[in-house]
């Protein structure tokens, strides 16, 4: 962003996400209330993740593909945390070939499943 450009809103950032492609779950405690705001996006041999558990408290996360848990991957190829709009600027700032894997299997998606009231899990694609 230029500096004669004005800075987007949080909710501005995240429809910039949604109109990229992320697809958001919203994981629930078993009291049903939401936890956090996760967006997924799997593209090209890369998986790129957001978690949102406050306004100030944001995870962004750039994962290999074949992971199994996009939540605790093994490996991990870009990451920064923080506040919100910063994140997110970041994470929409990323180019999307670089660091993906030359590995040709890295590629595999996957999809939420839920897997009790309000709640989802990944499940990595084989």
């Amino acid at each position: 962003m230029s500096s004669t450009d004005t800075a987007k809103s949080v909710d501005d950032l995240l429809q910039d996400l949604i109109a990229r492609g992320y697809q958001f779950v919203h994981p629930r405690d078993a009291k049903g209330a939401v936890i956090a705001v996760v967006g997924v996006r799997a593209h090209d041999a890369v998986i790129d993740v957001v978690r949102l558990n406050a306004e100030d408290d944001v995870v962004a996360t750039r994962i290999p593909g074949d992971e199994d848990d996009v939540l605790a991957p093994r490996t991990v190829l870009w990451r920064t945390t923080g506040e919100a709009a910063p994140v997110l600027d970041e994470l929409l700032a990323l180019p999307d070939d670089a660091a993906a894997p030359s590995d040709d299997s890295a590629g595999r998606g996957g999809c939420w499943v839920p897997t009790g009231t309000g709640r989802s899990t990944w499940l990595a694609a084989s």
